[in-house]
């Protein structure tokens, strides 16, 4: 389960990361939010947890526009702010749940546990674009009666593109998520494996390609030609 933390104090993002990781949970942490709406509309995260209090875009106007944007990514609120109206707006833009700091850990991971559950609704089995789908259980791309078992790389980056169809992914972006922040892999590493998915699309005979936007990233599109 991939996890996406935002919250603007550092000390509060590292324990709970490291919390998290302790239970057995892929995390990101961010501390802005304008980095975290740019993390949470990258669609590969299965639950984030949302500091209303943010530097840049707060919480709540993150929430409204993920909601906007019909990403339905589950979200818990965590805030020092315990007034029913203030549980109420959060509730109302679109959160799932509600954490008052403080909080303990026990009760952070039943949420999560809680949401983990609700949230196989959310993140679908199977993601699609035009003709082509993918299964995420069995890591296999299919087209017509046609399929392929995906590597965990291509896995990755498929699942990032079939989440941001019609998006441009800028390369960085795909490495960060791919390879962590800390990786050295560079942006030949993501041509590779674009020309991999590219040569089992062919394989499949899908109308589904990737694009090249020059300069920039990749964009993921049904072919109407």
């Amino acid at each position: 389960m991939r996890i996406l933390v935002i919250e603007d104090e550092k000390p509060l993002a590292d324990a709970l990361t490291e919390i998290l990781r302790q239970n057995r949970y892929n995390v990101d942490a961010v501390y802005h939010g304008n980095h975290g709406l740019e993390y949470a509309r990258s669609g590969i995260y299965d639950l984030i947890l949302l500091d209303i209090m943010l530097p840049g875009i707060d919480g709540l106007s993150i929430l409204k526009t993920l909601r906007k944007e019909h990403i339905t990514t589950p979200v818990i609120i965590l805030t020092a702010k315990s007034e029913v109206s203030d549980i109420i707006t959060g509730l109302d833009a679109g959160s799932d749940d509600y954490l008052a700091k403080p909080f303990s850990t026990g009760e952070l991971l039943a949420r999560i546990r809680a949401l983990s559950r609700r949230g196989r609704a959310y993140s679908g089995e199977v993601l699609s674009c035009a003709d082509l789908l993918f299964h995420k259980s069995t890591m296999e791309l299919c087209c017509g009666s046609n399929s392929i078992k995906l590597g965990l790389k291509e896995t990755q980056l498929m699942e990032l593109l079939l989440n941001n169809v019609g998006r441009i992914m800028p390369k960085n972006l795909l490495i960060e998520k791919i390879w962590g922040l800390d990786s050295d892999a560079e942006y030949n590493n993501i041509e590779v494996y674009i020309s991999f998915l590219r040569q089992k699309f062919t394989s499949l005979g899908t109308s589904a390609q990737i694009r090249t936007i020059r300069g920039v990233g990749y964009q993921l599109e049904a072919n109407d030609d």
